[in-house]
């Protein structure tokens, strides 16, 4: 009986309703406060500033209504809807708080002090971090001179590895890897090491030269692949990710994940996110308008972009970067941090076309 209320409560949760109208967004302030409005333009985080669907907005406002019981039944519909998604069965779906939780456990649970992680310079950092807690060091090898990773380069370091980490598209300089040179590292890579490859930005993606490597878990039992719901889908705020692999390789991450680390509202926002396809191409849609608008305008002022393939892009500024970072926060635009060894480059989130509009022209007043 407790099974059935859960499904029913659970269909008017993601059922479809009337799209509520979104509320301006909480920006935070430095002195700790909030307040609502858009008074800072957060270009910092790689966040979708369009936020989530109509349909997944109006989940979460139900979801209130189920809070007090675990979300099993939901998590099984997410796992489910996944599984579909990418074609695999269900065992091979792996949900995590977050796909930052997920590398947190394989960053812990593939590694030791002898058997470290490879990974290109600069990328996405946290792995690195997760490994360094569990006293496993990492390679790193730089970018090649097409940003992209160098495989062959990772591939004949000669050292032994816990974990090939591969994210593509990269973060932080938004460039993807060539399909084939990712197969390759894929292939070739010793079944003791595990492949993870983040695919937090693959949605983004319209390069004929791109491929998700989801169909290639079924051949190799080494290969993770990480998807999220914190970028295209816009739910960044409620940590959802999730690991595909086979399941002899979850099972390892699945011993070490913390028991109900998911929640009821990101459960029911993201598989609501999920049946919104229409939302998603319009958010695709709008974020390489306004991306690519902004390059153009950069571009008139004499500053070269990496090419980019998600919702930020590396603007070459020719100078250290700290000072124009805070000079731009210090304006109401908040930009990246520094990412060695690009100092010289800005990474900068695509906003809305209001934020990218300001971000222009704060960052034609600091350079002029």
């Amino acid at each position: 009986m407790a099974d059935t209320v859960s499904r029913r409560s659970f269909a008017k949760i993601i059922g479809a309703g009337a799209a509520i109208t979104a509320l301006p967004p909480m920006v935070f302030i430095a002195n700790g406060q909030t307040q609502r409005g858009n008074d800072l333009a957060r270009l910092h985080f790689n966040e979708n500033p369009h936020g989530p669907s109509p349909a997944a907005r109006k989940a979460l406002e139900n979801v209130a209504a189920v809070a007090w019981q675990y979300p099993g039944a939901m998590r099984d519909a997410l796992v489910t809807a996944l599984a579909k998604l990418h074609g695999v069965s269900t065992d091979h779906i792996l949900p995590g708080n977050g796909s930052s939780e997920i590398l947190h456990t394989a960053g812990t649970t593939f590694v030791t002090p002898e058997r470290g992680v490879l990974v290109a310079d600069p990328t996405y950092e946290a792995l690195e971090q997760y490994a360094a807690s569990a006293g496993a060091p990492a390679t790193k090898v730089p970018l090649n001179g097409s940003w992209a990773h160098d495989t062959k380069a990772m591939l004949a370091t000669g050292k032994q590895h816990g974990i090939v980490y591969i994210c593509n598209p990269n973060n932080p300089t938004a460039s993807i890897t060539p399909k084939a040179a990712v197969r390759e590292a894929i292939v070739k890579t010793p079944p003791e090491s595990v492949v993870i490859v983040d695919e937090a930005y693959a949605e983004y993606v319209t390069s004929s030269d791109y491929e998700s490597v989801v169909p290639l878990v079924a051949k190799h039992p080494n290969l993770l692949v990480l998807r999220t719901f914190s970028k295209i889908h816009g739910l960044a705020g409620l940590r959802m990710g999730y690991a595909i692999a086979q399941p002899a390789l979850l099972a390892r991450l699945r011993a070490r994940q913390a028991r109900n680390s998911l929640n009821a509202a990101a459960i029911a926002t993201s598989l609501a996110s999920l049946g919104d396809q229409k939302w998603l191409e319009e958010s695709l849609v709008r974020n390489a308008a306004s991306r690519d608008h902004a390059i153009a305008e950069l571009a008139s002022l004499g500053f070269e972009t990496i090419p980019s393939h998600a919702n930020f892009f590396m603007v070459n500024v020719a100078r250290e970067i700290r000072p124009l970072a805070d000079a731009m926060r210090a304006g109401g635009v908040a930009v990246g941090r520094p990412f060695p060894p690009l100092t010289t480059h800005l990474r900068v989130t695509v906003g809305t076309d209001a934020q990218m509009e300001k971000f222009l022209e704060l960052f034609r007043g600091i350079v002029s």
